[in-house]
């Protein structure tokens, strides 16, 4: 009876402390010495970010959001699907105009192709200080072998290979012509042209894929390097993390150009479909492992050192608004960071920006779309994830730690990322609310060398309570459809980054305690020693 008690007690208690986080709070040392030896650490991350499909480029609403994510981020350069689509009208060799009342026409001293668009998209792109990182898709209608071979996504990309490859050869290359001829080959020689879009899925209609695939890069890359050499081409652009090692083995076998290599892959991609095993990958590794796994490849390919570009990855693929809409993506964002530096020139985030209609026009703001920022410009806590990890150094400091991440800056600061990885709360499509009992907080004890041993310290947050837009939309009861512009304006609020805490060093330690689903962000100022 007594044990029973006892137990019952214990029980009570374990009840207790559960509620207000504190049963399981780890405690982790950490020691930054800023004298230690570093290595380069560039920002591969925030560098190239997707988008919805070109045309969404014309929208004010995307170029406000573009401006936001510019202005916290080393964004330099924007990936989307669809420049080739007839909505740009590039390619029209019948073009025709109505005026009300009368018969249709021919357009008088119309040529086969309309830059109009194209002009309007990459002009908005350069006037923000952002490049394209131009994919090469997908197929005009009126070029296609199959017209009415279409993808799924709501503006239905044609996506056969051509009825004629002298029709697209002579596409391409009036392409390059007229972006050099508009931004001039100094320019034009920046960007990275990237051959269509995953192959590999249903984004590609050519059988067999790989080597229909194949064909389709000869005849692009050999066209842009015909205009001019110092054009960038890669590919394959594949999903999952596929193709690489024989695209470039097909690339040196027949003498065709390849500048880059390119692939994608996302954190709820499966071991079968990415490594051909029945591995149980969790979210928090299956990036890094196929980023280590195309890195190996090309370092035992004919290109040993060819640049990698994922320009594709996020923590999912679909609309999981527990993960892509919820401070889950902090955590996972900063180890996902520690564990690909140095394997990867750089990584394209998929998107910046819920101005997005893959799956639809957009109904709410949090569906688990994509984008750093929800629709109306609602930011999200992956947006104030990227601004917090965009004052990391250029120079990495060894951490012997699996949530932390150090480097310093020219300017004599230290900077450390902490974060408390957990699971997200509910995978699919359907949300799971936060449970009411709060997670284990993870306790960090932090030692620093050669810094003053009284140094100021900023401390910047993201988590449940602090740049979380969520919480206050779930307050709201997740309100269906559009919103009022009261609750817009409460859920920007809501979502901005909170200010920085500040403090000082004592004695050269710091504690601080990070929340389930938490990132955090040590900047040490002041003079070293």
């Amino acid at each position: 009876m007594i044990r029973l008690r006892n137990f019952a007690l214990a029980a009570l208690y374990f009840s207790l402390f559960s509620t207000i986080g504190l049963y399981a709070q780890t405690t982790e040392h950490i020691q930054v010495d800023a004298r230690a030896q570093t290595t380069p650490f560039p920002h591969f991350w925030e560098q190239i970010f997707g988008s919805g499909r070109a045309i969404l480029s014309l929208r004010q609403s995307y170029r406000d959001d573009l401006h936001t994510v510019k202005n916290v981020t080393d964004l330099r350069a924007v990936r989307f699907h669809g420049i080739f689509l007839d909505e740009v009208g590039l390619y029209d060799p019948d073009a025709m105009t109505q005026n009300p009342g009368q018969a249709p026409e021919k357009v008088k001293g119309a040529g086969i192709y309309n830059f109009s668009y194209i002009d309007q998209i990459y002009d908005g792109l350069l006037a923000a200080g952002v490049r394209p990182f131009v994919e090469l898709s997908f197929m005009p209608r009126k070029m296609a072998a199959d017209p009415n071979q279409t993808q799924s996504f709501f503006y239905k990309p044609v996506v056969s290979p051509p009825k004629d490859y002298a029709l697209w050869d002579a596409m391409i290359t009036a392409f390059a012509q007229h972006l050099i001829a508009r931004y001039g080959v100094d320019e034009v020689a920046t960007w990275d042209f990237e051959v269509w879009n995953e192959p590999n899925l249903d984004f590609w209609g050519g059988r067999p894929n790989m080597p229909t695939y194949f064909e389709l890069y000869d005849h692009t890359a050999l066209a842009l390097k015909k205009v001019n050499q110092r054009i960038r081409v890669g590919g394959p652009s594949t999903a999952q993390a596929a193709y690489v090692a024989e695209f470039l083995k097909h690339c040196k076998d027949h003498n065709v150009p390849v500048d880059f290599a390119s692939t994608h892959v996302y954190a709820n991609d499966t071991a079968k479909d990415v490594f051909h095993t029945d591995e149980q990958i969790p979210r928090d590794q299956m990036v890094y492992r196929a980023v280590k796994k195309v890195h190996e490849e090309i370092a035992a390919s004919p290109y040993p050192k060819m640049p990698l570009i994922f320009s594709e990855y996020n923590a999912s693929y679909s609309n999981e608004p527990d993960v892509t809409d919820t401070t889950y993506m902090g955590p996972w964002m900063a180890n996902n960071i520690r564990q690909c530096d140095g394997l990867t020139e750089a990584m394209s985030y998929w998107t910046f920006s819920d101005v997005f209609e893959e799956q639809g026009v957009v109904r709410t703001p949090f569906y688990g779309g994509f984008g750093l920022l929800a629709a109306d410009g609602i930011p999200k806590p992956a947006l104030n994830a990227f601004a917090m990890l965009h004052q990391l150094g250029d120079r990495r400091i060894n951490l012997e730690s699996d949530s932390a991440l150090a480097t310093k800056s020219n300017d004599g600061r230290v900077e450390v990322a902490l974060w408390n990885y957990a699971p997200p709360f509910g995978t699919g499509a359907s949300y799971t609310p936060p449970p009411t009992s709060a997670g284990a907080a993870k306790s960090f004890d932090m030692t620093f060398a050669g810094v003053a041993s009284n140094a100021t310290v900023e401390v910047w947050r993201v988590d449940d309570n602090h740049g979380n837009a969520v919480k206050k939309f779930d307050a709201m009861g997740r309100p269906a459809g559009s919103l009022t512009q009261d609750q817009i304006k409460q859920l920007r609020a809501a979502g901005a980054m909170a200010p920085p805490e500040e403090t000082h060093l004592t004695d050269s330690h710091l504690q601080i305690s990070v929340p389930e689903h938490g990132l955090a962000l040590i900047v040490v100022k002041g003079k070293r020693p």
